[in-house]
């Protein structure tokens, strides 16, 4: 594999920022094709010709049609395609690597952070709730805490992206990222059998006045959860849980 070209720091930097505007044209036809293509923007501008050269015209039409892929880990596909395009990389096998990304890109990515990621911090947040934290400083921590993991994974994932290429197969099949969602998965049950008896003891007070409703809504959500688990996700009931007791400290 050849050394990765090099690229002035702030066209690194645009690229970056505008993985955060990935689905803003968003659609059912495209997908995050426009948004793939909006990215790489920055870096087709160093293709032979310079930007409005026939080069860069091809490599944006080529990128503004179909792509779907979780949106995190989009970074991997533009780091990966604009490393193939600037390696002169022959139009049709780009097609077929194109073709090829979305899905390990969409399936590594939600099992990564819809399925772990989420719901992990939804379940740090509630423990921080149990334990006395304010409205405010709970959804701090939760917003903060998701939020700083969506941008390391954006960040990772260009820069490997970029400096794998055609190769980036290799990355995605990293032992971090097949084995994180099941670490994340552990550490979320560890930290839930503390977090949801906080906040139980959080709703109900020094006093035993709610005691009853609350052990009633208990077997009540329990008898839920079980009849409904298979059809839902972890991290819309994390969510729901996390937004129900927010709610409550807000109004009580």
């Amino acid at each position: 594999m050849s050394q990765a070209p090099r690229l002035p720091f702030l066209i690194k930097a645009e690229i970056f920022l505008r993985l955060f505007a990935i689905q803003g044209a968003w659609n059912y036809e495209t997908m995050l094709g426009n948004g793939i293509a909006f990215a790489m923007e920055p870096g087709l501008r160093f293709l032979p010709g310079g930007k409005g050269g026939e080069a860069y015209r091809a490599a944006m039409a080529r990128h503004c049609t179909y792509f779907n892929a979780h949106p995190y880990l989009a970074g991997v596909a533009v780091g990966a395609l604009l490393r193939a395009e600037l390696d002169g990389v022959p139009a049709a096998h780009v097609e077929r690597f194109r073709t090829a990304l979305p899905g390990p890109l969409g399936s590594v990515g939600d099992r990564l952070v819809w399925a772990a990621w989420l719901p992990f911090c939804a379940v740090l947040a509630l423990a921080a709730f149990g334990l006395g934290m304010g409205t405010a400083g709970v959804l701090l921590l939760f917003v903060g805490s998701y939020n700083a993991g969506a941008v390391t994974l954006r960040a990772w994932g260009i820069r490997a992206g970029f400096g794998r290429g055609l190769q980036v197969a290799q990355v995605l099949g990293a032992p971090v990222l097949r084995q994180a969602p099941a670490h994340l998965a552990r550490g979320m049950a560890l930290v839930a059998g503390f977090a949801l008896p906080l906040a139980a003891r959080g709703i109900i007070g020094p006093g035993r006045t709610l005691l009853g409703a609350t052990l009633l809504a208990a077997l009540v959500g329990a008898a839920a959860l079980g009849r409904f688990a298979r059809r839902s996700e972890g991290w819309r009931l994390a969510l729901a849980l996390l937004t129900a007791l927010v709610l409550y400290a807000m109004v009580r």
